[in-house]
C-alpha cells in the first residue's frame, strides 16, 4: 500500500508481517498444501467498492435465485414505509432487501438490542402493488441510549401498518432479541401494545448468517488491500464455521448445522472497547466519527514499530522494520521528551497530559487503537478455529462497518499465518445478522429459501383479498373527490 496524505501506510500489528510480503507466492503453497473447494467469485472495480461498502444497494429474492439490484434503488423516506422526517432520529441503511415474489401478509417487526446499538428490521409493500408487487425488508440502526427514539420509530410502523404490510395495527407483533430484548421488555409492549416475543440471541445470528450465506448474492465477500472485495456466491454446504459477533464485545460461535452451535470463546475488547476508550482519548462523539479520524490518522506516529527497535527489519523472524511492536509505545518516550524540554525552559512539569501537537493527533490515536482491538479479535479468532478445525471465519457485527483497514487487519492475519488454509469472509449486512434471524423465526417453515414460495396459495389469497379492499377504498375516495 503506497503513502499518500490522507491515507498513510498500513501497518499490521505485532507478529503480522505486510500484507505486500509474498501474496502470491503464499496463495500458491496454500494451494498445493491445503486444497480449496472452489467458490465462485465476482471480481469488482474500485468505484463499485466504494459504492457497495458504503451503500450495500438491494436484493432481490425470487424462487429462481436472488440478485442484487440498483443501489439506488432505495426505500424513500416518506414512500414506501418509511417513517416521516420528524421521526427520523438515527442513521438510515438504504440496503433493503427486495421480496417481490412475497405475497403472504407480514405483520411483525424485529430488533436487535445490543449494548452499544439497537438494529432494526421490517417489511413494507412496494408503493404500487399492481405493478411491482411484493415488498422489501428495510434495514434502521439507533443508539442503544436513545431506546425511547427507536420506540417512537415501532410505534409509527405499527400505525400504518395497514399501507406498509396490508395487516391491521393491531395484528402487529414484535421479535426482540438481544440483551435489550429483556432489558427493555416491558417498555417495548407497554409502549405498543402488542405483542413482544424474545428470542435466543445466538440462535438469532446463527439463522440471519445462514439466511445470507446460502441466499443472497453479493452479500459475501473477502477482502484485502491487494485485492479487495471479491464476492462469494451462494453455496448449500456452509458448515462447519466460525462465526465471530463483533459487537459492544465479541462472541465467538462454532456452528455445525442449523441451529447447531457452541461458544467456544469471545473476548471483552470488541466495538465498545474502541467507542469508550476512544471517546476519552478524542474530541470524536460517535462512531462513524471514530472511524472517520481512523481513516485519516498515522498510527505510526505513536506506536513503536520493529524499526524503532532494531533500526531494520528483523529478517530472522520474518518482521519488517514496518511491523507493530507496540501499539502506542512511542507515546510514553514522547511524554517524556516533552517534560525534559519543559524543564529545560524552566517551566513547571506536574504531570498534565501530553498535549496534541506536532507529534500526533486524534486520527493517530483512533487508526492505533482501532488496530490494536482489530489484531486481538483476529489473532483470537484465528486460534478459536485452529482448536476446533474450522476454516471458514464469517465476521458479523456493527463494529466493522466496512471500514477497510479493519477488514484488512482481520483478514490478513488469518490468511498469514494460517498459510492460506483459513478464509476470512465479510457481510454487506453484517449488522443485520440477528436482527434478520429473529425476524425469520416468525415465519412459516422454510420462508425465504429458494422455492417457498411455490405453494404460497394462503398468502396470495390474503393479498387478493387486500388488494379488492384497497379497490373499493380508493374507488369510495375517487366518488367523493368528485362530488365535492
Amino acid at each position: 500500500m503506497s503513502p499518500n496524505a490522507s491515507m498513510p501506510p498500513l501497518q499490521i500489528p505485532a507478529d503480522v508481517p505486510s500484507p505486500e510480503d509474498d501474496d502470491k507466492t503464499q496463495d500458491a503453497a496454500a494451494d498445493a498444501l491445503h486444497p480449496v473447494v472452489s467458490r465462485s467469485r465476482t471480481m469488482t472495480t474500485t468505484a463499485e467498492i466504494d459504492s457497495t461498502i458504503t451503500k450495500p444497494g438491494s436484493v432481490k429474492i425470487n424462487v429462481t435465485g436472488a440478485f442484487i439490484v440498483d443501489p439506488d434503488s432505495s426505500t424513500p423516506k416518506n414512500g414506501r414505509g418509511s417513517p416521516t422526517a420528524s421521526t427520523t432520529t438515527t442513521h438510515h441503511e438504504t440496503s433493503d432487501i427486495r421480496l417481490p415474489n412475497h405475497t403472504a401478509v407480514v405483520s411483525h417487526i424485529a430488533v436487535d438490542i445490543g449494548g452499544s446499538l439497537i438494529k432494526l428490521v421490517y417489511f413494507s409493500r412496494e408503493v404500487d402493488i399492481h405493478t411491482d408487487p411484493g415488498g422489501r425488508l428495510t434495514f434502521q440502526t439507533f443508539e442503544t441510549d436513545r431506546i425511547d427514539d427507536c420506540v417512537e420509530f415501532m410505534r409509527d410502523l405499527r400505525d400504518r401498518q395497514l399501507k406498509l404490510t396490508g395487516s391491521r395495527p393491531s395484528d402487529l407483533a414484535v421479535m426482540a432479541t438481544g440483551g435489550g430484548a429483556y432489558k427493555f421488555y416491558d417498555k417495548i409492549r407497554d409502549a405498543l401494545g402488542v405483542d413482544v416475543s424474545r428470542e435466543d440471541e445466538m440462535e438469532c445470528l446463527i439463522i440471519g448468517l445462514d439466511f445470507f450465506i446460502t441466499e443472497i448474492p453479493r452479500e459475501v465477500f473477502t477482502y484485502s488491500e491487494t485485492d479487495p472485495m471479491h464476492f462469494v456466491g451462494p453455496r448449500e454446504a456452509i458448515y462447519p464455521y466460525l462465526l465471530v459477533n463483533i459487537g459492544s464485545g465479541v462472541s465467538m460461535l462454532k456452528v455445525t448445522g442449523p441451529r447447531t452451535f457452541e461458544r467456544v470463546g469471545g473476548t471483552s475488547l470488541g466495538g465498545g472497547t474502541l467507542w469508550g476508550l476512544l471517546s476519552l482519548l478524542t474530541g470524536a462523539r460517535t462512531f462513524d466519527e471514530m472511524l472517520e479520524q481512523a481513516g485519516r490518522g498515522d498510527n505510526t506516529h505513536v506506536d513503536m514499530l520493529v524499526g524503532d527497535i532494531y533500526g531494520q527489519d528483523y529478517g530472522k523472524i520474518g518482521l519488517k522494520s514496518t511491523t507493530i511492536a507496540s501499539s502506542f509505545g512511542r507515546v510514553f518516550k514522547m511524554k517524556k521528551d516533552a517534560e525534559a524540554a519543559a524543564l529545560a525552559q524552566g517551566q513547571q512539569v506536574d504531570g498534565q497530559a501530553l498535549p496534541r501537537g506536532p507529534g500526533f493527533n486524534d486520527g493517530d490515536i483512533a487508526r492505533s487503537l482501532l488496530y490494536a482491538v482489530s489484531n486481538n479479535i483476529g489473532q483470537i479468532a484465528l486460534l478459536q478455529s485452529q482448536i476446533h478445525n474450522l476454516s471458514d471465519i464469517y465476521f458479523g457485527g456493527s463494529f466493522i462497518r466496512g471500514h477497510r483497514q479493519t477488514m484488512n487487519t482481520l483478514s490478513y492475519a488469518i490468511k498469514f499465518w494460517s498459510k492460506g488454509a483459513k478464509h476470512a469472509y465479510f457481510l454487506r449486512h453484517e449488522g443485520y445478522l440477528g436482527a434478520v434471524g429473529a425476524f425469520l423465526k416468525r415465519q412459516p417453515k422454510n420462508w425465504g429459501r429458494r422455492g417457498s414460495l411455490d405453494n404460497a396459495g394462503p398468502g396470495l389469497d390474503e393479498l387478493q383479498e387486500w388488494r379488492k379492499q384497497r379497490a373499493k377504498e380508493e374507488a369510495a375516495a375517487s366518488t367523493t373527490g368528485t362530488e365535492m
